[in-house]
């Protein structure tokens, strides 16, 4: 029975930050010969990378048209699709695929369901229908551990990431009408399942896994890193920006979902009046940006799949965190000393364009620099090491093979 395949329902938020690395891991399992329901919205999956031709039988994108909510606009079905004051509409729509969700899953009977932090309803669902639910954090296990201590009031409020944690929730408090809020949606998912995956590896945050394992009183599994997959050579937006980068000896990549400005929309990208910075426009192919010689540093907000995307090619980091698992990330990579936070002001939090530069400079050009980037490579070691990322997948899927419902 151990050796029978697998059939696992997959069901991500909608947002490409979740989308790609839940994308990553059905395609890992897949591989290994097990059946995916990789279940989203049409115009999510049509966005999303071409499927290997060999993993076409096993993996199976199925698509759930979004429900109707007055508020959105006409085809947003994605985070960038949308203003983020619109955001607790797109979770209204979200939370309106349970009944079809419900009924796929009634019919299907897979053997497990693997969701994201959103669907607070699902790990109830699937337990009425004796169907175990894996609750996937797709952020690091130092972000999950730090947020689930915070907000059981094991942490101090007075470290300045508690303080900046809580002051974007009790914004988002104020932002969004809809029940429940982001956070508690987090929360009930987490609690409500029976094991939490997080994309952590012990040689990194082990540290951290342990004590999500302690604060949550539930088995976490590190699933790895799941660095992205090797993106396409032939895709035409590399070409514009690789010749570009061939320009430079040095240089800094800065992440962004989606810029707009300039006076010719038509263009995907324009040049500063110096020609010494380049702004893109749509969707990049960042890992390879990021693996280029003339890159010296990455500037980024310390989403944790940017991070892991700058630590797979060894690049330093420049950080400048925004939301709730920005800052415990930040933090750790500074202790890792893979990376420079930008310094803000201690009463308000803000931060001006001589500290950016300052953070930027001392990374990529001062002799404190030598530090990050050396550690950064260093550590490109571990995110890099596809044995050993793949163990771990290994890992999950033994555990789900071993304890799919009916195995004994």
């Amino acid at each position: 029975m151990a050796d029978k395949e697998l059939h696992i329902v997959v069901f991500p938020w909608l947002a490409f930050g979740h989308l790609v690395p839940f994308l990553e891991l059905a395609k890992l399992i897949a591989q290994k010969g097990h059946k995916i329901s990789f279940i989203s919205t049409p115009r999510n999956i049509h966005r999303l990378p071409k499927l290997p031709e060999s993993l076409k039988p096993w993996l199976n994108l199925i698509e759930f048209p979004l429900p109707h909510v007055d508020e959105l606009p006409e085809n947003a079905e994605n985070t960038m699709d949308i203003p983020q004051h619109l955001g607790r509409y797109l979770s209204q729509a979200y939370d309106a695929l349970e009944e079809p969700l419900t009924k796929f899953l009634e019919k299907s009977t897979p053997d497990w369901v693997i969701c994201d932090f959103a669907p607070h309803w699902l790990p109830p669902l699937s337990s009425k229908l004796g169907i175990p639910c894996i609750f996937l954090s797709i952020y690091a296990a130092c972000a999950t551990s730090f947020a689930l201590e915070l907000f059981k009031g094991n942490k101090s409020m007075q470290s300045p990431e508690a303080k900046l944690l809580l002051g974007v929730h009790q914004r988002n408090e104020v932002d969004q009408s809809s029940k429940p809020k982001e956070v508690n949606r987090f929360f009930e998912t987490l609690k409500g399942a029976q094991v939490i995956a997080t994309r952590s590896c012990m040689e990194i945050d082990g540290e951290f896994v342990k004590s999500l394992e302690s604060s949550s009183g539930k088995l976490v599994i590190p699933i790895g890193l799941l660095p992205p997959s090797p993106e396409d050579n032939n895709d035409h937006n590399w070409h514009t920006i690789l010749n570009w980068l061939d320009k430079w000896e040095k240089g800094v990549k800065n992440k962004s979902q989606n810029t707009s400005g300039g006076s010719d929309e038509s263009q995907d990208w324009i040049e500063n009046e110096s020609k010494r910075g380049m702004m893109w426009r749509r969707w990049a192919p960042q890992s390879r940006i990021l693996a280029h010689k003339s890159v010296g540093a990455f500037f980024t907000h310390c989403g944790w799949s940017s991070v892991i995307e700058g630590l797979q090619v060894g690049c330093p980091l420049v950080m400048l965190p925004f939301q709730y698992d920005q800052w415990p990330i930040a933090t750790f990579m500074e202790e890792k000393k893979v990376g420079l936070k930008v310094h803000r002001n201690e009463h308000d939090f803000k931060f001006t364009r001589d500290s950016v530069a300052k953070a930027l400079t001392s990374v990529m050009l001062e002799e404190e620099g030598k530090c990050f980037r050396s550690e950064a490579q260093e550590m490109s070691k571990i995110v890099g090491d596809k044995q050993l990322q793949e163990k771990y997948v290994n890992q999950f899927v033994d555990y789900m093979k071993n304890n799919r419902p009916g195995y004994n």
